[in-house]
């Protein structure tokens, strides 16, 4: 099933229920998306951010939330399809090829729903956007483990889409995943597995990738004794919680990841986003991580 229609207006955590509430009152169509259960879900998620979680910009879409939200309330859905009955497309890449990219809420199976931003740009189309950081980023990254969980961040900017989502989003079938740099020479440069999940919370949210294809050398999969060892496999560590093989703390240093001995890569960092043959003095200028589903067995 393809779904059509035109990405979400922007709003912030103040605005957003003013916003969503004027443009479900015009009671207009956007395809197939009705805008009064978007503005529902909107509402609720504008609401849902805890005064501990940072807060969108006023002119971004916010991403975070906190566990209030998993309340699932009168918000249809079904457990065992990739999309559900009622209500919103499982990913981006249920979107037809022809929408354009921008804010739109999905709502993956045993999810509730979520903003997201949807590439329809990028080769393939239909990606759904995990990560975004710009170099001179305003993010702070070293941020806690709840508060990766949730994620943080702005859609329209830079942002964690949750590591939760990226759990809840992965389980529903095979996905690939991208991973995009950009050098300081305005290049960009690619990273895709054919294989991408993140396991659950209770196992420490370990990350699992298949087949390397790109640009330059594999740094993810493979592995560098004198660099930091491998990503593939390892649990997500963060400045709270410590699950790499280091001695110390990586994620103090750069950011939540899935750690070895520290870097090979890094994405989550302000001012320092490295990928070795590209970027080799962490100068890159931003990066993207994008997912949508493969089939891959």
């Amino acid at each position: 099933m393809a779904w059509e229609g035109a990405p979400l207006g922007s709003c912030s955590l103040l605005s957003c229920a003013v916003v969503m509430g004027l443009q479900a009152g015009t009671h207009q169509l956007r395809g197939n998306l009705i805008l009064l259960p978007v503005a529902v879900v909107m509402l609720l998620h504008c609401a849902s951010a805890g005064p501990g979680m940072p807060t969108a910009s006023s002119r971004s879409a916010p991403v975070e939330s906190s566990p209030p939200l998993y309340r699932q309330g009168n918000v249809p859905f079904k457990t065992r399809a990739k999309v559900p009955v009622a209500g919103f497309p499982a990913d981006c890449s249920h979107l037809r090829k022809t929408s354009p990219s921008g804010v739109y809420v999905i709502q993956p199976a045993r999810s509730p729903p979520r903003v997201v931003w949807c590439d329809m740009d990028t080769e393939g189309k239909g990606w759904t956007v995990v990560q975004r950081n710009s170099h001179d980023t305003e993010i702070a990254w070293k941020q806690s483990w709840t508060t990766y969980k949730y994620g943080f961040g702005n859609v329209q900017g830079d942002h964690w889409l949750g590591t939760e989502y990226l759990h809840l989003l992965t389980q529903q079938g095979t996905y690939k995943v991208r991973f995009v740099v950009r050098d300081k020479a305005n290049v960009t440069h690619y990273a895709e597995y054919d294989i991408f999940r993140v396991e659950s919370e209770s196992s420490g949210y370990p990350l699992r990738l298949g087949r390397y294809s790109g640009e330059g050398d594999d740094y993810l999969t493979g592995y560098y004794p004198k660099k930091g060892g491998i990503h593939d496999n390892m649990k997500f560590s963060t400045v709270d919680k410590d699950q790499d093989q280091y001695s110390g703390n990586c994620a103090s240093s750069y950011g939540g990841w899935w750690y070895d001995r520290c870097q090979n890569v890094v994405l989550n960092a302000k001012k320092y986003i490295l990928w070795p043959g590209f970027c080799d003095k962490g100068d890159c200028t931003s990066s993207l991580i994008l997912v949508k589903p493969t089939d891959v067995c």
